[in-house]
């Protein structure tokens, strides 16, 4: 993506407990984007929130198996984020409890590339 270039953020709302076959739905989302090429992903863990269905869900330290709100952003092209957005909606069609998918035009004010890490 160039600076001032004009995007999108793609913002995807689900449950940290949403999966997707045998795994968590967010990760597969994220895989996917890192597939597809995408700038990048990045998942925020929400400690209190409620949905469709207006059940609260809060983060409560001493609960270990907490239901929270997660929310996928993605950040690229208008054009590679509506492809993907196209590419995935089979997935978010089949999310049992539902979720909330928004995009909205940004500009890029500055962006710097890190360097790739080894592994070693």
């Amino acid at each position: 993506m160039e600076q001032n270039q004009t995007s999108l953020v793609l913002r995807i709302y689900l449950s940290n407990t949403d999966k997707y076959e045998e795994g968590l739905l967010y990760e597969h989302i994220v895989l996917k984007a890192k597939e597809e090429n995408l700038s990048g992903a990045t998942v925020l863990k929400g400690i209190l929130g409620y949905g469709s269905s207006s059940v609260i869900h809060s983060y409560k330290f001493w609960e270990l198996g907490e239901k929270l709100p997660v929310v996928i952003e993605i950040i690229d092209s208008e054009g590679k984020v509506m492809h993907f957005i196209e590419r995935i909606k089979p997935t978010l069609d089949s999310v049992r409890y539902g979720c909330l998918v928004t995009t909205e035009k940004i500009s890029i004010i500055h962006q710097k590339r890190g360097k790739k890490r080894g592994l070693g």
